[in-house]
């Protein structure tokens, strides 16, 4: 990154600590907004602004819509190769400046560095592989019962993604969005915008068109509901809150555009009595923990099958205490700090609702560890009998704070289990595979993940109820984006007409080998 002043940050060696990046994104330039509205970002870690953007209005995105209505008929019309060609550009920029990425991110949200370059960035990495991967076999056209069936780009998207996994999140959406000749509006969170701005950068630098990829800072009430809402934005993805979510529908409606949403989760892992008890509980543990909790699809509720209930709570308080707080600054596993202020009162005040209700805290508690008398830092809690209609078992607390509820049958099991407004991921463990496939089958929920198997590259991330709609990822990602049209007519390959409107529309947009 480029900053108009800077300072030099110890903690990170040579980078840049206080950033002014108040630009924005707009057909292939830098542009400042219309209105100047300064926000400083902080990093959570010392609670400090080390960087400064502006926040956009109507007009910053009346500006960006333009652009990206004006590049989407060339864009849609570029042969997929050449789309593919600047991907791979981009991948390998990525790749390249990963490490700067790190430490983006983790200034801006916290993740401690190892984390930051390994899971954090890399995350971006594995979904553009993925994408190009999907996109190999991918068809956009087919023959069926003697009609022609098209895939096209449905035409320019808002992109509005989260703090919590900032490159996770931009790549599964602004990839796939152009790849298949979308053209996009990207507003990242405001409280950790400093990574898509970096990512801004890369498209610039792979040379995507002018108006293809544009990016707008900004905050709800001012830019995201405003894209949700513009007349010429034919689509949405959001990820965020529920919440949020709603009012993205609502806004959405009047021009009855395409809304994929990725939303909360509160998910259950189901732990039976035949499972590899510690290789489960340490997993568990791990997954809840990282990220310092703030992961949509982690597995919060912990259900255990009451015979092995007790020796779990133990096992959980024995894995508890391996994971350590710390300054994501410096290496190691450790867990780094909550992304803000607010997350951090959320999250104690949640915990003091869970003693309140009558939960056995196990470890942790509110407030912060012991040695941090600064930044967002919370304790890794974990609360024992827990029943579900507690605050703790039903809202999405997005923090390192486990809630274990004993089940005694298998039905038991899957009732709690899905006794829950989200159904975003599931987790079960058990040595009997039958078990496995039929207790899998009745969860509701998105993704179901059997003693710690993780998804496939490509594979569809995404969930039932008000955990959202749509699916990311590879094959499934790129659907998102694409309309369906029939073609029919006598247009069969057996038809002299049909050779002539397939070449015409694979040569339009690009259709054919990669």
């Amino acid at each position: 990154m480029n900053p108009d002043r800077n300072q030099t940050d110890t903690r990170y060696g040579e980078f840049e600590t206080v950033i002014r990046k108040t630009d924005f994104y707009i057909d292939g330039e830098w542009v400042a907004p219309a209105v100047p509205h300064d926000l400083p970002v902080i990093n959570p870690a010392d609670e400090q602004a080390f960087a400064v953007i502006s926040l956009g209005s109507k007009a910053d995105v009346d500006r960006a819509v333009a652009a990206a209505r004006a590049a989407f008929e060339p864009w849609a019309a570029t042969p997929l190769a050449e789309r593919i060609a600047l991907i791979k550009k981009l991948l390998a920029i990525y790749n390249r400046r990963a490490p700067e990425m790190a430490k983006t991110i983790s200034l801006e949200m916290g993740a401690p560095i190892d984390f930051a370059l390994s899971e954090q960035a890399g995350a971006g990495t594995w979904h553009i592989e993925g994408f190009l991967e999907a996109l190999k076999n991918f068809a956009f056209e087919h023959e069926a019962n003697g009609d022609l069936i098209l895939r096209e780009p449905i035409g320019v998207c808002a992109l509005i993604t989260p703090w919590n996994w900032p490159m996770n999140q931009v790549t599964l959406k602004v990839v796939p969005a152009v790849a298949v000749g979308c053209t996009v509006v990207l507003k990242p969170s405001e409280i950790a915008p400093m990574s898509s701005i970096l990512f801004a950068e890369m498209m610039d630098e792979a040379g995507f068109p002018k108006g293809v990829f544009n990016l707008v800072n900004g905050d709800g009430a001012g830019v995201g509901e405003v894209l949700s809402s513009h007349p010429d934005i034919d689509m949405v993805s959001f990820t965020g809150s529920t919440r949020a979510g709603r009012s993205i529908i609502r806004n959405a409606a009047e021009t009855i555009k395409r809304v994929t949403l990725e939303l909360g989760g509160k998910s259950p892992n189901v732990i039976f009595a035949d499972a590899d008890l510690p290789a489960a509980i340490k997993r568990s543990i791990t997954h809840v923990m990282e990220n310092a909790g703030q992961s949509c699809n982690a597995p919060t509720r912990m259900l255990v099958e009451r015979k092995v209930y007790n020796k779990v709570v133990e096992l959980a308080l024995e894995a508890a205490k391996t994971v350590t707080v710390g300054d994501p600054a410096q290496g190691g596993t450790h867990i780094g700090p909550l992304v803000s202020e607010l997350q951090f009162n959320k999250v104690r005040d949640l915990i003091e609702a869970g003693i309140k209700e009558g939960a056995r805290l196990v470890v942790g508690g509110p407030g912060r560890p012991s040695g941090f008398s600064c930044g967002y830092f919370a304790q890794p809690t974990i609360f024992a009998d827990v029943n579900n209609d507690m605050r703790i078992a039903r809202e999405e607390i997005f923090g390192p704070v486990l809630s274990i509820i004993p089940f005694d049958t298998e039905d038991d099991a899957v009732r709690i289990a899905n006794d829950t407004p989200y159904g975003l991921a599931a987790y079960l463990s058990t040595g009997d595979e039958k078990k496995a496939s039929r207790v899998a089958r009745k969860l509701r929920a998105g993704m179901v993940h059997v003693n710690g198997q993780s998804l496939g590259k490509g594979n569809p991330f995404g969930g039932y109820k008000q955990s959202g709609s749509g699916r990311e990822g590879g094959h499934f990602g790129i659907e998102d984006f694409l309309e369906l049209k029939t073609v029919s007519g006598g247009y069969t390959k057996s038809h002299p007409v049909y050779p002539a409107i397939s070449a015409n529309f694979s040569s339009r947009y690009g259709i054919g080998g990669v």
